[in-house]
């Protein structure tokens, strides 16, 4: 039998910047008339900030109503998963900021319209990475 540290193991703050960076797609959760929401968004990284595009509606809203937030990736394959968590303050650019954020090549998975931009600024990320011990068909990536 495995132990805890034979299957979960940290990530290094570069491990967790650079699956941050490749990820393109993550959860953003953010808090909303009391409750917090999570949801899907696609980004990019700039600096040592996290950038992605929305349109107005809830996300918007959360982030300019509390700025304080978190954001998630993961990546999984046959035999390891690993998940990054990132805790920071969202600003929403306008003018010049959402010009260049423009320029970064953010890529959306559908085609909707996106024509507002959020930033976080990251203050915490840890990341960890799992050892899988599960089979084909028992509940992991076949």
């Amino acid at each position: 039998m495995s132990t805890d540290e034979d299957v979960v193991v940290p990530l290094s703050a570069e491990e967790a910047w650079d699956l941050l960076g490749r990820a393109g797609f993550g959860r953003l959760a953010f808090h909303l008339a009391g409750e917090v929401h999570i949801a899907p968004v696609n980004h990019v990284l700039d600096g040592s900030r996290i950038v992605f595009s929305t349109r107005a509606g809830s996300k918007l809203l959360g982030v300019e109503m509390n700025h304080d937030v978190a954001f998630e990736v993961d990546e999984v394959d046959q035999t390891h998963a690993r998940s990054v968590v990132v805790r920071g303050v969202a600003h929403h650019l306008r003018d010049r900021e959402a010009a260049a954020a423009e320029g970064l090549g953010l890529r959306s998975w559908v085609p909707t319209e996106k024509d507002e931009y959020v930033a976080i600024d990251v203050t915490e990320i840890s990341g960890r990475a799992f050892r899988l011990e599960r089979g084909p068909g028992e509940g992991g990536v076949p």
